[in-house]
């Protein structure tokens, strides 16, 4: 556990001398500083990296850097919100695939240690993840300081956070370190940070710019054009945040999910930052292509699989509007971008794509091209995911990270405190 102290000092109500008064005055500028610095942040912002892959395999991951162990060693792991555990490769590897940064070495970190569980022979906490594009890892829990630098370069120490140390890994045609999982689940880094960080976290993913995520107080999403729909939690999953998909309009043509297997009150669509695409169910997602097609006049193409909907096309201004209707009135109208991509060789698809996103798992996905250019929020307290249309390449309007308003407003209002205090000291004399 972190501990913070602060330094209080009882301020003298009158001062005898000049030399007296510069004294107090270096003392509280002391004070000021030391509370200042040793507070911990209310809340913080990152900045993220965008890879994305080449067209034709329309994948795109955001990922964030932190470090791991004593003397940190820095990674770059995906953000998912679908997935729990944070890991990265490790030495010794019996089956590990080329990265980027070199291979963290736990025999070299002084903070590193083994979990220990007594359902296996040699009492190691075993974990094998495997994930919906078949990408996996299998290895073993270990607690380790995870360092999360800020974009102000204030720093965020998380001491004896449980991570997963990769020693049999595979990703596909990616080279990232590792994962960071960040949905509900009691190992995700939302959860082992709580309630410093308010259990909250935002980000704004920029299809071109510098996306960001947001921790804590920083983490709010409010203002013009928020709208908020209910998170919830299935009895089989009850660490994925699912939402409720009402309908889906093409321009003005509605399709309700009423009706229709895909319909439900209590969630029916996982939002995900860690899938790429849109998956819908075949039954109901097949309504929504054909209201596609009725707008669309080009000439079809098959691209890649049977799953997309792709067009013979130079230009995204053929497409229809697309809006997805979320319980709660959230409303989101997505721009051409969100919904269509082009894949080059004269091809634009639907980034919503019919079927199951894999013979794994069959659930329905809000990916996170659809995210891009909205400020998203997961409020953990209130069980809310708000979004707020927004232009993620830009600098936006957040509160500053790791409490630097406040501390700021505090040293302001002790340096003029103290003037004051100064300047009736040099009356009275």
């Amino acid at each position: 556990v972190a501990l913070y102290y602060s330094i209080t000092m009882p301020f003298a109500t009158r001062m005898m001398s000049m030399a007296l008064s510069l004294q107090i005055i270096t003392a509280l500028l002391f004070v000021t500083v030391v509370t200042v610095s040793s507070s911990p942040p209310a809340g913080f912002t990152m900045d993220l990296i965008h890879r994305r892959s080449n067209s034709s395999s329309s994948t795109g991951e955001y990922l964030m850097k932190l470090q791991i162990g004593t003397p940190p060693v820095e990674i770059e792991a995906v953000i998912d919100t679908g997935s729990s555990v944070i890991w990265t490769q490790c030495l010794p590897c019996l089956n590990c695939y080329e990265q980027r940064n070199p291979i963290f070495n736990p025999s070299k970190s002084s903070t590193y240690q083994d979990l220990r569980c007594n359902n296996t022979p040699d009492h190691s906490c075993v974990y094998d993840i495997v994930y919906a594009d078949h990408t996996y890892s299998i290895g073993s829990f270990a607690t380790e300081t995870v360092t999360i630098k800020s974009t102000s370069g204030q720093s965020y120490v998380m001491p004896k956070t449980i991570v997963g140390c990769s020693h049999n890994s595979s990703v596909r045609g990616r080279s990232y370190p590792g994962i960071v999982g960040l949905n509900l689940g009691p190992v995700s880094l939302v959860s082992q940070m709580g309630k410093d960080m308010q259990r909250a976290i935002s980000y704004c993913f920029s299809p071109e710019g510098t996306s960001k995520i947001h921790f804590g107080s920083n983490a709010i999403v409010s203002g013009e054009g928020t709208v908020s729909t209910p998170m919830f939690m299935k009895k089989e999953n009850n660490v994925s945040y699912y939402l409720n998909l009402d309908a889906v309009s093409v321009e003005e043509t509605r399709i309700e999910t009423l009706g229709t297997p895909f319909h439900a009150v209590d969630g029916n669509i996982i939002i995900d930052s860690g899938t790429t695409l849109t998956f819908l169910p075949a039954s109901y997602c097949s309504l929504v292509r054909k209201a596609v097609e009725k707008v669309v006049t080009a000439e079809r193409v098959t691209y890649q699989d049977d799953y997309s909907l792709c067009y013979v096309t130079d230009t995204m201004d053929i497409f229809p509007v697309i809006t997805m209707h979320f319980s709660g009135g959230a409303d989101l109208v997505l721009g051409k971008n969100n919904t269509y991509m082009d894949y080059g060789e004269g091809a634009i698809c639907l980034n919503i794509i019919c079927g199951p996103p894999s013979p794994t798992f069959g659930e329905a996905i809000f990916g996170n091209i659809a995210q891009n250019n909205f400020l998203v929020g997961y409020d953990l307290s209130s069980r809310l995911v708000s979004f707020k249309p927004t232009d993620c390449g830009v600098t936006q309007d957040i509160p500053i990270d790791d409490n630097s308003s406040s501390a700021a407003s505090l040293f302001q209002f002790n340096i003029k405190f103290v003037l004051f205090v100064f300047v009736l000291s040099l009356i009275r004399l």
